[in-house]
């Protein structure tokens, strides 16, 4: 009797186990829900078989114009927009992702409600880029920058380009903009 109870349970936990659902908003390393650092564009409409995908296009693939993918749900909420590698080529595969929905979470708990402090407490932050409206900070360990607009900067840091902002000049209250996934 106790050995049929044990198979039973073994069973189904192995059944269990197998039929573990990928969340669609969870971000990793190397995915983004059903979405990995592999996937061609010619595969994005079984992936998004519920949403809408809208692709741009930008100009002429000879002049370096990457085409964007847009995704968005059927209601019209815009999710993610993607750069694939190639301009054009359904075989290519996506180089960066742009997290549009605050839905979408990385393993470490960072969504696009989360804040300056909230980034600095869970990663270890690779380097910060002065740009002219943005600071973009890098986290190498998971493929990831986020981009901060200079408005949540103390202003003597706003309007200078060649000031090396380090991590400290930044409040922790200082909220994304937005963050992209580059493969």
């Amino acid at each position: 009797m106790k050995k049929i109870i044990f198979a039973l349970i073994a069973i189904s936990i192995v059944i269990t186990s197998c039929n573990t659902e990928v969340n669609p908003f969870s971000i990793s390393k190397q995915s983004i829900g059903l979405l990995t650092d592999s996937t061609q564009v010619k595969d994005l409409k079984s992936i998004y078989v519920k949403d809408s995908i809208v692709k741009k296009i930008a100009g002429d693939e000879f002049l370096g114009n990457v085409n964007k993918i847009m995704i968005f749900e059927k209601g019209g909420k815009k999710l993610l927009e993607l750069s694939p590698k190639e301009a054009l080529d359904s075989t290519a595969t996506i180089r960066t992702i742009k997290i549009i929905d605050s839905r979408y979470k990385t393993t470490t708990g960072i969504t696009m409600l989360s804040t300056f402090g909230d980034l600095k407490s869970k990663h270890k932050i690779s380097s910060i880029e002065n740009t002219l409206r943005n600071i973009v900070i890098i986290i190498n360990e998971n493929n990831t920058y986020f981009t901060i607009d200079k408005e949540e900067l103390p202003s003597e840091l706003r309007f200078d380009m060649t000031k090396k902002i380090e991590a400290i000049n930044i409040p922790d209250t200082a909220k994304i903009k937005y963050f992209m996934v580059g493969w």
